[in-house]
């Protein structure tokens, strides 16, 4: 029972922290910086992956629970390598990619990509145990990247010292 508690967090977790694209018009100013200073074209392009990102991370907890161990292999296969950026990108794309996003976020999304090549891997090997911990690395990578990179879209991800409020 807890484990299907478990993975019903999960669900909640991942539906919730989404990428979604922007629902504000976005004016170029001087104080955009990391995601919110792409150009509309790009910041359109990481919408789409994040949105299909979302629904492979969606895909494998009815996966996990039926042991499709090889739906879940396959969906972290192309979670590792893009569903759509690496495809899509032109090369002014990739330049403005490296030139704009901080270094901190380049490393967050190799990390989630690592964590899918790990996840594929312990698919492939029918290891379940693995699976759930590196399916849950991945929600917390998500989370972890959206705190420091994508506060604009998830404002209650930001921090409490940002927000001035006092905690114990």
């Amino acid at each position: 029972m807890k484990f299907i508690i478990r993975i019903t967090l999960l669900a909640i977790l991942v539906s919730t922290t989404c990428y979604g694209g922007d629902k504000h018009n976005h004016k170029a100013n001087e104080k955009a910086v990391g995601v919110e200073a792409l150009s509309h074209d790009l910041r359109d392009l990481l919408s789409q992956e994040m949105r299909a990102l979302q629904n492979g991370m969606m895909s494998i907890i009815p996966a996990y629970i039926a042991g499709d161990w090889t739906k879940i292999e396959t969906t972290a296969e192309k979670i590792k390598n893009s569903y759509i950026l690496k495809q899509s990108l032109t090369e002014s794309q990739v330049k403005e990619l490296h030139s704009v996003l901080p270094q901190a976020f380049i490393k967050e999304d190799e990390r989630f990509h690592y964590l899918a090549s790990m996840l594929e891997h312990a698919a492939k090997n029918n290891k379940a145990e693995l699976i759930n911990f590196y399916f849950s690395k991945m929600n917390e990578s998500c989370v972890s990247c959206h705190t420091i990179f994508a506060t604009h879209k998830f404002p209650t991800l930001s921090s409490t010292e940002e927000k001035g409020e006092h905690t114990h």
